[in-house]
């Protein structure tokens, strides 16, 4: 399921009439005791203790009853970046109210981010029933707890290792060292702004000096954060800090370019006084319909006065087509407008466009404006993509539509892929468009990572990021968007990306081995990178990458029994797992990544060999990434035993121990499990719950 078929599904998951029970973990005593294990080491004991009405000293107590570590202190500023893994720790746990109160939240700031923080309500998934937690106090069982954390983690359990975020210190470190040479446009988001709403937190900086530091030496030169016009262009405070950001990155020589999907759909009280605008509707709210020329001047005012507020901005890129709900064509359902049912789709994405290109330009005569064909079908490309204007950009994904056949089965790249390398039919195709036209082409692309695997920063599999790239440089492309929220982390990945683009593939290669690991270690790192190359190569493309459990792996829980919980997009993969692998027969999907993840455990002995450190981080990236290929393997397995009644015992025992392998190196690497739009999708603590879950399967089987 794409990004886009996920969207489509919204209403329906958005409207469920009658709310489902709150699942059931058995592996704890009660659900007071589930609260407290898995708020444990992410909110503040007093807010904890608030929300189910007792002492700090009482949760305390039950926490040491199961053998937690001491309860750390919840800096503020982890707090701020962390709500997202707070949210779905607690989803199928409390009751909005308390949800809520645990967050420290009003009830509007909750609202707009499930609806703005990159359809975070979609992720979730309809809102369980959940009865209210209350304290109890210690149960007996969980001295059972306590005995299974002692027996399967021992002394692991209480060392400290990197506290959550702790990367992002690291990474604002200042250093000299040359820059890696950057030719077109080369843009990344930040691997770990705010997307919601990031100007209102300037404290909470996107783009830390050093940060940048690095990522110009990975050949990065601009960045983005998305905007919201009606929030932006109304805020005095938010206008003065982009300024400030604007000016501190034009004197890195970085520049920041603003995302727009407009104009957002509106619920209906905001056209109780302006009736002529309200356009068609989806998931009960109703566009502003563009087809109104006032609705058109409002997008280009707002854009012009963001320009004219800050004049160093690079520019901006826009989707047009089914990301939010923006004008009445957005969601391909513009029958309820009456005004946009008897025009073409082509003529109002080309007005919206227009609108956005002219604030621009009132402003800025060199700001780059990049049309982004996300989401266009083909006869809305062949009609619009010749009439843009020539100082505009026109960029697509570079991957999309490309043919791929694994384990017999044939599909088509529609989502990001670096498995799959491009560019495809589908960018090949718009960019002769635009190219005809007199406009300028881009490539999106993922050079880090992607919805494949988003649980590590990067995935070490740079021959394929040097193929992708000659392949673009043959293509022509003028620039290219190298990430979407994940993907911004300096990585060997980039630096190959940039030095390719200037001496070739194989040179690019050894360049940056050499920079990186030492002339005497590179030979052995090239060879690990080409083996974990091939090995990505396995990986079914065309399985569910939104809901299949690469991004949460091991820490995914088993079902002993079906659960009757549908999959949501990225956060809660539960026990779909029919659903999980698409098109693939289970058994091909299966047998695809525990072929990957042999292969993978082959080239990261090479690995091994070459970094003497075995503590390393890139070390820990690479493990992480085949224990992630193994579980879903393992996890597809257990769902075909289970419906066949037995002989699971051997694939839950196997889970236990990548389990325990991954709360080590999880509680010593505070990038695992992270990404920007999603927070983590697992701590250490989550990967012993899941111990718990295996031992009460062997137990009670």
């Amino acid at each position: 399921m794409t990004r886009r078929t996920f969207f489509a599904a919204a209403p329906f998951l958005a409207a469920a009439p009658n709310r489902a029970p709150a699942l059931q973990e058995s592996h704890f005593p009660d659900r007071l005791h589930q609260f407290v294990w898995r708020n444990w080491e992410l909110v503040d004991i007093d807010r904890m203790a608030r929300v189910v009405g007792c002492s700090p000293r009482d949760l305390l107590a039950v926490g040491q009853s199961m053998g937690l570590p001491p309860k750390p202190d919840v800096p503020a500023g982890q707090a701020r970046r962390t709500y997202i893994t707070v949210i779905r720790q607690n989803w199928h746990l409390l009751p909005e109210d308390q949800l809520i109160a645990l967050l420290g939240w009003t009830g509007d700031k909750f609202a707009y981010t499930l609806k703005e923080d990159d359809f975070l309500d979609v992720k979730l998934g309809p809102k369980p029933d959940c009865p209210r937690v209350a304290y109890t106090g210690p149960s007996p069982q969980a001295r059972r707890i306590r005995r299974i954390l002692r027996q399967e983690l021992g002394t692991r359990l209480r060392e400290r290792g990197e506290p959550p975020l702790a990367f992002i210190e690291r990474l604002s470190r200042s250093q000299v060292r040359a820059s890696a040479p950057a030719g077109g446009l080369r843009m990344v988001y930040s691997y770990f702004a705010l997307y919601g709403d990031p100007l209102a937190e300037p404290d909470l900086d996107p783009f830390p000096d050093g940060y940048l530091d690095k990522l110009a030496q990975v050949g990065v030169n601009a960045v983005w954060m998305q905007c919201v016009l009606r929030v932006l262009e109304r805020s005095e405070e938010r206008l003065a800090n982009l300024a400030k950001l604007v000016e501190r990155l034009g004197r890195t020589g970085m520049r920041l370019y603003l995302y727009l999907n407009e104009p957002r759909a509106m619920p209906e009280d905001f056209y109780r006084d302006r009736p002529h605008l309200k356009g068609a509707e989806s998931r009960g709210l109703y566009a502003m319909c563009t087809s109104q020329p006032e609705v058109r001047q409002w997008i280009t005012d707002s854009v012009a006065r963001i320009f004219q507020r800050v004049p160093g901005l690079g520019g901006v890129f826009s989707i047009t087509m089914s990301e939010n709900f923006t004008h009445c064509f957005s969601k391909y359902k513009p029958e309820s407008c009456p005004r946009c049912s008897k025009r073409k789709s082509w003529e109002v994405a080309g007005e919206v466009l227009e609108a956005i290109r002219a604030g621009v330009r009132r402003a800025s005569p060199t700001a780059d404006v990049i049309v982004w064909d996300w989401g266009w079908p083909d006869d809305l490309c062949h009609n619009l993509i010749p009439a843009l204007p020539r100082d505009c950009k026109l960029m697509s994904v570079s991957e999309w539509s490309q043919p791929v056949e694994r384990g017999g089965v044939k599909t088509r790249v529609g989502e990001y892929s670096i498995s799959v390398v491009g560019p495809g039919p589908r960018a090949t195709a718009n960019w002769a468009l635009a190219r005809a036209a007199g406009v300028p082409a881009l490539a999106k692309t993922q050079f880090n990572n992607t919805w494949e695997l988003s649980a590590v920063p990067y995935i070490p599999v740079p021959h394929l990021i040097a193929r992708h790239c000659a392949n673009l440089g043959k293509a022509g492309v003028s620039g290219i968007l190298a990430s979407w929220t994940l993907g911004g982390y300096p990585s060997p990945n980039l630096e190959v990306a940039a030095e390719t683009e200037r001496v070739g593939p194989d040179r690019a290669l050894e360049l940056v081995a050499v920079r990186r690991y030492g002339r005497r270690r590179a030979p052995l790192v090239i060879e690990a990178w080409k083996e974990f190359s091939a090995a990505f190569e396995e990986f079914p493309y065309g399985v569910a990458i939104y809901t299949i459990p690469t991004q949460h792996g091991p820490a995914n829980l088993l079902r002993p029994k079906p659960t009757g919980a549908a999959s949501s997009m990225i956060l809660f993969p539960q026990d779909d797992y029919r659903r999980w692998v698409g098109p693939y027969p289970p058994e091909v999907a299966r047998d695809q990544f525990a072929r990957l993840a042999a292969r993978w455990e082959r080239a990261l002995e090479i690995l091994r060999r070459a970094l003497e450190d075995p503590h390393a981080e890139d070390l820990a990236i690479a493990e992480v990434c085949g224990l992630h290929f193994r579980s879903v393997a393992n996890q597809i397995e257990f769902y075909l035993l289970r419906d066949r009644g037995a002989g699971w015992r051997k694939v839950v025992r196997e889970e236990l121990q990548l389990a325990r392998r991954l709360f080590t190196l999880a509680r010593r690497h505070s990038v695992i499990g992270y990404e920007a739009s999603n927070h983590y999708y697992y701590r250490p603590l989550d990967l012993a719950e899941k111990i718990l879950n295996c031992r009460q399967l062997l137990e009670e089987a």
